[in-house]
C-alpha cells in the first residue's frame, strides 16, 4: 500500500525543482498519487477494508488541496504537472 524508499527517491529525483528539492508541491503530488494508486488497487482485492479507505479519501483530498494550490500560483507549472501525471483538471 505505501511506496518504497527507492520508489519515493525515483520521484523526486524526477520531479525535483532543483537539486535536494523534497518538498515542492510537485514531488507532494507525486508521491501523493503513487500511493494513491496502490490504495486503488488495493481496494480490487479488498472491498470492505474501510480503514484503509478512509486514508484513501484523505490522500486524495491532500492532493487536491495542493494542487488548488499550485494552481494559484503557477498555473503553467499546474499544467505541466496533471498533464505529466495524467490526472484531470
Amino acid at each position: 500500500m505505501s511506496i518504497t524508499a527507492a520508489e519515493k527517491q525515483k520521484l523526486v529525483k524526477k520531479f525535483a525543482r532543483n537539486e535536494g528539492d523534497v518538498g515542492s508541491p510537485e514531488v507532494q503530488v507525486a508521491i501523493l498519487s503513487t500511493r494513491i494508486a496502490n490504495l486503488t488497487e488495493h481496494f480490487k482485492t479488498h472491498k470492505q477494508d474501510k480503514h484503509s479507505r478512509r486514508g484513501l479519501i484523505a490522500l486524495v483530498n491532500n492532493r487536491r488541496k495542493l494542487l488548488g494550490y499550485l494552481k494559484g500560483k503557477d498555473e503553467s507549472r499546474y499544467t505541466a504537472l496533471i498533464k505529466e501525471l495524467g490526472l484531470r483538471k
